[in-house]
């Protein structure tokens, strides 16, 4: 196999959407990828217009389309109590505020429209069963070995590698950082769910849990995702975030989120994790992008999201730097740019998912109290709060 001038590792909707902007950007890409088949974990992914505005510049947005739905209003509702605490609304007024649409789909399906896309470029060649376990950055490129003894070069090392990357090992050391809140999800026919609003992302709220709901692939399948904080995590035992503690977790919520939390599979239980954020991403010619650089909290909505983002701006910076024989210093510049471009905003992601999470989960009855009376008085057309995640980003 040719040297590329580009190796992205893994093969997630992160590195998928890399190899695919930068081959948009006429650069060569190999990709590897630890399973035998590329596949995505989970259920549900909600995507603000900043991710779909990057879908149209990747070219896959109106495949996106096809199978998403187009939600009309974001609702925020009290776990306990049932009433509505607000909402954002999501249709017209909001595509016309930032000129792209919000959706909600099935991760898989956005996997499998990046990878047909991928598989469609001359410019990009995919592998799988390829579990990197060493990294190695130099200043004219990096090699990658594979567990089964095979070695790769390149000029670049693109580590999109998810939260417990190798490629991030050359930077950082340490272990992911447990939140000690787990997920349980699962998708079923809407038919088998009750009382639900097919126009509405549903969010219900209340003390150490929160629910998510909404439909996904054309309104066929009706999402859930049961969150919530283990005691026994925080009291150090080795069993925690049962389904028993789901359950015990949930008791003091109203009806239809006890219903709905009835419904949701035992089979798909995730603890949460996350990183601090990084000085940063680079090391040589080795660079992160997506949870191997920025892993975060879910309560912006923006994992994929900021992945997406950091593919395109990687392949600007790429396209700008020229050929590697015209002036390899300029493939330096590249990487740096991107990460100057990146870095800010996504460490703001992750630092402004901490504090949003704990308000949705206090157990605090004034603040609570506080939270929902400002919630209850906003406009649901109220965006200056998103502008900042979903306007266009100047760069």
């Amino acid at each position: 196999m040719s040297r590329p001038r580009w190796l992205v590792v893994g093969g997630g909707i992160g590195g998928l959407s890399a190899a695919l902007a930068l081959a948009r950007a006429g650069q060569q890409v190999h990709l590897l990828e630890r399973t035998a088949a590329f596949r995505e974990i989970g259920a549900g992914l909600q995507i603000g217009a900043n991710a779909t505005r990057a879908m149209h510049r990747l070219g896959i947005l109106d495949a996106v389309e096809e199978v998403a739905v187009h939600p009309d209003r974001g609702v925020m509702m009290d776990a306990v109590d049932g009433t509505v605490l607000t909402a954002l609304t999501l249709g017209r007024p909001y595509r016309d505020r930032y000129g792209y649409p919000y959706l909600v789909m099935h991760r898989s399906d956005l996997l499998d429209i990046l990878l047909a896309a991928c598989q469609n470029s001359d410019l990009i060649s995919l592998e799988n069963g390829k579990h990197v376990i060493a990294v190695a950055s130099r200043s004219s490129g990096g090699t990658v070995t594979c567990a089964d003894g095979s070695s790769y070069e390149a000029d670049v090392i693109v580590g999109a590698d998810g939260i417990r990357s190798t490629v991030r090992q050359l930077i950082d050391r340490g272990e992911p950082i447990a939140s000690g809140y787990v997920a349980y999800r699962g998708t079923m026919p809407v038919t088998e769910v009750a009382h639900i609003n097919p126009g509405d992302v549903v969010i219900w709220i209340g003390p150490d849990m929160h629910l998510v709901q909404y439909p996904v692939r054309r309104g066929e399948l009706y999402n859930q995702v049961a969150v919530f904080h283990s005691y026994r995590w925080e009291h150090g035992e080795q069993d925690w975030g049962t389904p028993e503690e789901l359950d015990e977790r949930f008791a003091l919520a109203c009806d239809p989120v006890r219903q709905a939390v009835a419904l949701v599979g035992r089979d798909q239980r995730s603890p949460i994790f996350e990183r601090d954020p990084l000085p940063t991403w680079r090391h040589g010619r080795a660079v992160l992008i997506g949870d191997a650089a920025h892993p975060m909290l879910q309560y912006l909505g923006q994992g994929a999201c900021q992945a997406m983002e950091d593919a395109l701006v990687l392949a600007e910076r790429a396209a700008a730097a020229g050929p590697a024989a015209a002036d390899p210093a300029a493939l330096d510049k590249a990487l740096l740019g991107f990460e100057e471009a990146r870095l800010p905003r996504t460490t703001r992601c992750q630092l402004t998912a901490r504090p949003w999470g704990r308000l949705w989960h206090t157990t605090d009855p004034l603040l609570s109290a506080l939270r929902n009376r400002l919630m209850r008085a906003r406009a649901y057309d109220d965006y200056s709060d998103v502008d900042w995640l979903y306007a266009e980003q100047a760069v």
